[in-house]
């Protein structure tokens, strides 16, 4: 399983994960929010059956990311501005996450644009 060699953050909207066989992914704080693996976002596996915790509820520095700190050698840890941090990106589900929601040249150039339009410039 490949593991993360650089994580960065090149926009304050965006996260890029250098990956140790060469892929380099970029995607949103937003995705990576809401892809958060914990049993109150994701709800949890018991048995074969996932239990939801109840709906997901919009709080202010929801998609602020505060931090991220490594979580042994096999996952990171996001810590958010609503004080929400028990996700835990097992680097299987990160390199999920980054393969399943990778944004395109394209992509980013209408993020940027877009920022752009939002900062008045």
């Amino acid at each position: 399983m490949p593991t993360p060699v650089k994580i960065t953050r090149p926009k304050p909207y965006l996260l890029t994960i250098a990956w140790s066989d060469g892929l380099e992914t970029t995607i949103t704080i937003r995705t990576f929010r809401d892809e958060c693996p914990c049993a109150s976002c994701k709800g949890e596996n018991i048995m074969g059956t996932t239990y939801s915790f109840g709906m997901q509820i919009i709080k202010p520095g929801m998609y602020d990311l505060a931090s991220i700190q490594a979580v042994g050698n096999y996952a990171i840890q996001a810590d958010w501005k609503d004080g929400h941090n028990t996700g835990i990106y097992s680097w299987d589900i990160l390199r999920g996450i980054s393969e399943q929601h990778s944004l395109s040249e394209e992509d980013l150039m209408r993020l940027a644009e877009q920022a752009a339009r939002e900062n008045g410039s």
